[in-house]
């Protein structure tokens, strides 16, 4: 009977030590899991600028490359990231929207449900629907493009803090001078702050994820 007792004492302490080391490891896993939280020194460091209040914007309507109404209010319910560009664009920003895809991919799956990738044509007039179409969806077929009338996309853009201008070329040529940011808008709908060029991919994750994490 006492040997009995003993080894059932035994048997007790042992799984008690186990449980114990696995609510440790638990612990440990769940730590390491969570997203690491970056000063507002370090997230600059790392090329991404916050706004010290996030500040609201005008409602607007543009259409996507899908022919579909695109309007402010999908702007709301997710992180998103917006690039400003134009597809005739020969170096800037097809790199830009490669970074963006290399980014998107890098992100969990539950990460990539809480983001949207935007690219919005700063040059209506040769990027239809149809052009915004065969370009957007070749960098990731998740990402939206959109464009639509000048004047909205002029007053999106100064609301932004994105600046650009169309420079003559020779002949009836032109292109367009434009900002290189990524805008992150929060899943309110807010201008939340930007990341700037030059991009490290593993550095704006990291940012990304702890911007993510902070939001109240």
């Amino acid at each position: 009977m006492v040997g009995q007792k003993n080894s059932r004492g035994i048997r007790f302490t042992l799984l008690g030590i186990s449980v114990f080391i696995a609510l440790v490891m638990l612990g440990f896993l769940n730590k390491i899991n969570q997203p690491r939280i970056l000063s507002p020194q370090e997230l600059m460091s790392y090329g991404a600028v916050l706004l010290d209040t996030p500040r609201k914007f005008s409602e607007f309507e543009l259409t996507d490359h899908h022919g579909e109404l695109f309007t402010s209010a999908q702007l709301k319910g997710k992180w998103s990231l917006l690039f400003f560009g134009f597809t005739h664009c020969p170096d800037i920003c097809p790199t830009t929207m490669a970074t963006a895809a290399k980014l998107y991919e890098s992100l969990s799956f539950e990460d990539k449900g809480k983001l949207q990738v935007v690219m919005i044509s700063l040059d209506p007039e040769r990027d239809t629907t149809e052009k915004l179409f065969q370009y957007v969806p070749y960098f990731n077929k998740e990402f939206i493009g959109v464009t639509g009338n000048k004047h909205v996309l002029m007053s999106l853009g100064v609301q932004l803090n994105i600046p650009y201008s169309r420079v003559s070329l020779k002949e009836d040529d032109y292109t367009i001078d434009h900002s290189g940011n990524f805008v992150i808008i929060n899943p309110y709908g807010d201008y939340h702050g930007f990341f700037r060029p030059p991009f490290n991919v593993d550095k704006m994750q990291v940012s990304l994820k702890s911007i993510m994490a902070t939001l109240d």
